[in-house]
Protein backbone atom coordinates (compact mmCIF):
# COMPACT_ATOMS: atom_id res chain seq x y z
CA UNK A 1 0.00 0.00 0.00
CA UNK A 2 1.23 3.48 -0.85
CA UNK A 3 2.54 5.38 2.17
CA UNK A 4 1.10 8.91 2.34
CA UNK A 5 1.69 11.39 5.16
CA UNK A 6 -0.47 14.48 5.78
CA UNK A 7 1.00 17.90 6.46
CA UNK A 8 -1.46 20.44 7.81
CA UNK A 9 -1.44 23.97 6.43
CA UNK A 10 -3.53 27.11 6.97
CA UNK A 11 -6.80 26.37 8.78
CA UNK A 12 -7.91 23.19 7.04
CA UNK A 13 -5.59 22.29 4.13
CA UNK A 14 -3.78 19.00 3.73
CA UNK A 15 -0.51 18.87 1.83
CA UNK A 16 0.33 15.25 1.04
CA UNK A 17 3.75 13.61 1.17
CA UNK A 18 3.89 10.50 -1.06
CA UNK A 19 6.69 8.19 0.03
CA UNK A 20 8.68 6.34 -2.61
CA UNK A 21 8.01 2.59 -2.48
CA UNK A 22 11.73 2.11 -3.17
CA UNK A 23 13.01 4.56 -0.57
CA UNK A 24 10.39 5.89 1.89
CA UNK A 25 12.70 8.73 2.89
CA UNK A 26 12.20 10.30 -0.55
CA UNK A 27 8.83 11.98 -1.06
CA UNK A 28 6.70 13.68 -3.69
CA UNK A 29 4.67 16.60 -2.33
CA UNK A 30 1.12 17.29 -3.52
CA UNK A 31 -0.22 20.87 -3.63
CA UNK A 32 2.22 22.72 -1.34
CA UNK A 33 0.29 25.89 -0.60
CA UNK A 34 2.80 26.81 2.10
CA UNK A 35 6.45 25.78 2.12
CA UNK A 36 7.01 26.24 5.84
CA UNK A 37 5.08 23.24 7.21
CA UNK A 38 6.51 21.10 4.41
CA UNK A 39 10.08 22.09 5.27
CA UNK A 40 9.39 21.39 8.95
CA UNK A 41 7.96 17.96 8.13
CA UNK A 42 10.91 17.10 5.89
CA UNK A 43 13.41 18.08 8.56
CA UNK A 44 11.55 16.39 11.43
CA UNK A 45 11.25 13.10 9.54
CA UNK A 46 14.63 13.27 7.76
CA UNK A 47 12.92 13.18 4.35
CA UNK A 48 14.14 14.35 0.95
CA UNK A 49 11.84 16.21 -1.44
CA UNK A 50 12.02 14.43 -4.79
CA UNK A 51 9.12 15.90 -6.79
CA UNK A 52 5.93 17.96 -6.84
CA UNK A 53 2.39 17.33 -8.08
CA UNK A 54 0.02 20.28 -8.58
CA UNK A 55 -3.73 19.85 -9.15
CA UNK A 56 -4.75 23.48 -9.82
CA UNK A 57 -3.61 27.07 -9.61
CA UNK A 58 -5.21 28.38 -6.40
CA UNK A 59 -2.76 30.01 -4.00
CA UNK A 60 -3.43 27.60 -1.14
CA UNK A 61 -2.17 24.83 -3.45
CA UNK A 62 0.83 26.49 -5.11
CA UNK A 63 1.96 29.23 -2.72
CA UNK A 64 4.95 27.25 -1.45
CA UNK A 65 6.23 25.96 -4.78
CA UNK A 66 8.90 28.57 -5.49
CA UNK A 67 10.36 28.41 -2.00
CA UNK A 68 10.53 24.62 -2.08
CA UNK A 69 12.31 24.74 -5.43
CA UNK A 70 14.92 27.31 -4.42
CA UNK A 71 17.61 24.71 -3.71
CA UNK A 72 15.96 21.86 -5.58
CA UNK A 73 15.69 23.06 -9.18
CA UNK A 74 16.37 19.63 -10.62
CA UNK A 75 13.40 17.81 -9.17
CA UNK A 76 10.43 16.95 -11.44
CA UNK A 77 7.27 19.00 -11.09
CA UNK A 78 3.95 18.31 -12.81
CA UNK A 79 0.88 20.51 -13.14
CA UNK A 80 -2.25 21.18 -15.21
CA UNK A 81 -1.78 21.87 -18.92
CA UNK A 82 -4.11 24.86 -19.13
CA UNK A 83 -3.42 26.70 -15.87
CA UNK A 84 -0.59 29.02 -14.87
CA UNK A 85 1.28 27.71 -11.84
CA UNK A 86 4.75 28.56 -10.52
CA UNK A 87 7.80 26.39 -10.98
CA UNK A 88 7.54 25.80 -14.73
CA UNK A 89 5.94 22.37 -14.37
CA UNK A 90 5.62 19.75 -17.05
CA UNK A 91 2.07 20.39 -18.24
CA UNK A 92 -0.30 17.43 -18.16
CA UNK A 93 -3.81 16.69 -19.35
CA UNK A 94 -6.01 13.60 -19.37
CA UNK A 95 -4.20 10.66 -20.92
CA UNK A 96 -0.77 11.86 -19.76
CA UNK A 97 1.21 10.38 -16.88
CA UNK A 98 3.25 11.88 -14.06
CA UNK A 99 6.32 9.67 -13.86
CA UNK A 100 8.95 9.36 -11.15
CA UNK A 101 10.93 6.31 -12.38
CA UNK A 102 13.63 6.47 -9.72
CA UNK A 103 10.98 6.48 -7.00
CA UNK A 104 8.81 3.72 -8.43
CA UNK A 105 5.86 6.09 -8.74
CA UNK A 106 3.57 6.73 -11.71
CA UNK A 107 0.20 8.48 -11.85
CA UNK A 108 -2.40 8.72 -14.61
CA UNK A 109 -3.96 12.13 -15.12
CA UNK A 110 -7.68 12.90 -15.32
CA UNK A 111 -9.12 16.24 -16.42
CA UNK A 112 -11.60 17.23 -13.69
CA UNK A 113 -12.69 20.84 -14.40
CA UNK A 114 -15.37 22.62 -12.42
CA UNK A 115 -13.68 24.08 -9.36
CA UNK A 116 -11.17 25.62 -11.77
CA UNK A 117 -11.15 25.42 -15.55
CA UNK A 118 -8.04 23.26 -15.83
CA UNK A 119 -8.10 21.20 -12.61
CA UNK A 120 -6.51 17.74 -12.88
CA UNK A 121 -6.37 14.68 -10.63
CA UNK A 122 -3.63 12.07 -10.24
CA UNK A 123 -4.57 8.39 -10.08
CA UNK A 124 -2.26 5.50 -9.29
CA UNK A 125 -1.14 2.91 -6.74
CA UNK A 126 -4.72 2.54 -5.50
CA UNK A 127 -5.19 6.22 -4.64
CA UNK A 128 -6.43 9.47 -6.19
CA UNK A 129 -5.16 12.95 -5.37
CA UNK A 130 -8.16 15.05 -6.36
CA UNK A 131 -7.34 18.50 -4.97
CA UNK A 132 -10.55 20.52 -4.57
CA UNK A 133 -12.76 18.60 -7.01
CA UNK A 134 -13.99 15.83 -4.71
CA UNK A 135 -14.08 16.10 -0.93
CA UNK A 136 -15.21 13.44 1.46
CA UNK A 137 -19.02 13.74 1.43
CA UNK A 138 -18.77 16.87 -0.72
CA UNK A 139 -17.22 18.63 -3.71
CA UNK A 140 -15.55 21.91 -4.57
CA UNK A 141 -17.29 25.17 -5.32
CA UNK A 142 -17.76 26.17 -8.94
CA UNK A 143 -15.34 29.07 -9.31
CA UNK A 144 -14.47 28.74 -13.01
CA UNK A 145 -16.42 25.80 -14.42
CA UNK A 146 -20.04 24.87 -14.90
CA UNK A 147 -22.26 22.50 -12.97
CA UNK A 148 -22.33 20.18 -15.98
CA UNK A 149 -18.53 20.10 -16.10
CA UNK A 150 -18.24 19.36 -12.39
CA UNK A 151 -20.88 16.66 -12.54
CA UNK A 152 -18.95 15.02 -15.39
CA UNK A 153 -15.68 15.33 -13.45
CA UNK A 154 -17.19 13.75 -10.35
CA UNK A 155 -18.64 10.95 -12.47
CA UNK A 156 -15.11 10.15 -13.69
CA UNK A 157 -13.83 9.95 -10.14
CA UNK A 158 -16.81 7.91 -8.96
CA UNK A 159 -16.03 5.38 -11.69
CA UNK A 160 -12.67 4.55 -10.09
CA UNK A 161 -12.45 1.19 -8.28
CA UNK A 162 -14.37 1.10 -5.01
CA UNK A 163 -11.22 0.53 -2.94
CA UNK A 164 -9.49 3.64 -4.32
CA UNK A 165 -8.35 5.86 -1.45
CA UNK A 166 -9.43 9.48 -1.83
CA UNK A 167 -6.87 12.10 -0.82
CA UNK A 168 -8.53 15.51 -1.09
CA UNK A 169 -7.01 18.79 0.02
CA UNK A 170 -9.27 20.02 2.84
CA UNK A 171 -10.74 18.84 6.13
CA UNK A 172 -14.37 19.62 5.30
CA UNK A 173 -15.89 16.24 6.12
CA UNK A 174 -18.03 17.12 9.13
CA UNK A 175 -19.67 20.15 7.51
CA UNK A 176 -20.21 18.16 4.31
CA UNK A 177 -21.90 15.33 6.20
CA UNK A 178 -24.17 17.75 8.03
CA UNK A 179 -25.30 19.10 4.68
CA UNK A 180 -25.76 15.54 3.47
CA UNK A 181 -28.16 14.93 6.35
CA UNK A 182 -30.33 17.76 5.05
CA UNK A 183 -30.40 16.13 1.62
CA UNK A 184 -30.72 12.51 2.78
CA UNK A 185 -31.87 12.51 6.42
CA UNK A 186 -32.37 8.73 6.43
CA UNK A 187 -29.03 7.72 4.91
CA UNK A 188 -27.76 5.24 7.53
CA UNK A 189 -24.30 4.96 5.98
CA UNK A 190 -23.84 8.73 6.18
CA UNK A 191 -25.08 8.83 9.79
CA UNK A 192 -22.61 6.13 10.78
CA UNK A 193 -19.79 7.88 8.96
CA UNK A 194 -20.65 11.18 10.67
CA UNK A 195 -20.40 9.56 14.10
CA UNK A 196 -17.04 8.02 13.14
CA UNK A 197 -15.69 11.33 11.84
CA UNK A 198 -16.85 13.19 14.93
CA UNK A 199 -14.78 10.78 17.02
CA UNK A 200 -11.76 11.32 14.78
CA UNK A 201 -12.02 15.11 14.95
CA UNK A 202 -12.51 15.02 18.73
CA UNK A 203 -9.04 13.41 18.83
CA UNK A 204 -7.76 15.97 16.30
CA UNK A 205 -7.26 13.21 13.73
CA UNK A 206 -7.81 13.51 9.98
CA UNK A 207 -10.93 12.09 8.35
CA UNK A 208 -8.95 11.74 5.10
CA UNK A 209 -8.39 9.49 3.23
CA UNK A 210 -11.84 8.26 2.46
CA UNK A 211 -12.46 5.66 -0.22
CA UNK A 212 -14.62 5.58 -3.30
CA UNK A 213 -16.98 2.90 -1.98
CA UNK A 214 -17.85 5.08 1.00
CA UNK A 215 -18.18 8.20 -1.14
CA UNK A 216 -20.68 6.52 -3.45
CA UNK A 217 -22.79 5.73 -0.39
CA UNK A 218 -22.59 9.01 1.55
CA UNK A 219 -21.72 11.82 -0.86
CA UNK A 220 -24.88 13.47 -2.26
CA UNK A 221 -22.89 14.98 -5.14
CA UNK A 222 -22.10 11.46 -6.36
CA UNK A 223 -25.70 10.34 -5.86
CA UNK A 224 -27.62 12.57 -8.25
CA UNK A 225 -29.20 9.43 -9.75
CA UNK A 226 -30.69 8.49 -6.35
CA UNK A 227 -34.40 9.22 -6.02
CA UNK A 228 -34.06 10.60 -2.49
CA UNK A 229 -31.40 13.09 -3.61
CA UNK A 230 -33.43 14.00 -6.71
CA UNK A 231 -36.61 14.57 -4.69
CA UNK A 232 -34.77 16.67 -2.11
CA UNK A 233 -33.24 18.81 -4.87
CA UNK A 234 -36.63 19.25 -6.56
CA UNK A 235 -38.24 20.24 -3.26
CA UNK A 236 -35.50 22.82 -2.67
CA UNK A 237 -35.72 24.17 -6.23
CA UNK A 238 -39.52 24.07 -6.42
CA UNK A 239 -39.46 22.48 -9.87
CA UNK A 240 -38.81 19.23 -11.69
CA UNK A 241 -35.20 18.39 -12.46
CA UNK A 242 -35.13 15.97 -15.42
CA UNK A 243 -31.36 15.37 -15.59
CA UNK A 244 -28.60 14.46 -13.17
CA UNK A 245 -26.55 17.61 -13.98
CA UNK A 246 -29.61 19.70 -13.08
CA UNK A 247 -29.93 17.84 -9.77
CA UNK A 248 -26.24 18.42 -9.15
CA UNK A 249 -26.51 22.14 -9.95
CA UNK A 250 -29.32 22.59 -7.42
CA UNK A 251 -27.63 20.75 -4.55
CA UNK A 252 -24.36 22.59 -5.24
CA UNK A 253 -26.26 25.90 -5.05
CA UNK A 254 -28.02 24.65 -1.89
CA UNK A 255 -24.67 23.77 -0.28
CA UNK A 256 -23.27 27.24 -1.10
CA UNK A 257 -25.84 28.84 1.19
CA UNK A 258 -26.16 26.03 3.77
CA UNK A 259 -25.37 26.91 7.36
Amino acid sequence: MLQVTPVRAFSDNYIWLIHSPRDPARVVVVDPGDARPVERALAARNLTLAGLLITHHHADHVGGVEQLLQDRRGIPIYGPATETVPGNPQRLREGDRALFPELGLAFDVLDVPGHTAGHIAYVGHGVVFCGDTLFSAGCGRLFEGTAEQMHHSLSKLAALPAETLVYCAHEYTLSNLKFGQAVEPHNAAAASYLAHCQELRARDEATIPSDMRRERNVNPFLRCDDQTVKQAAEAYAGRRLPSQPEVFAVIRQWKDSFR
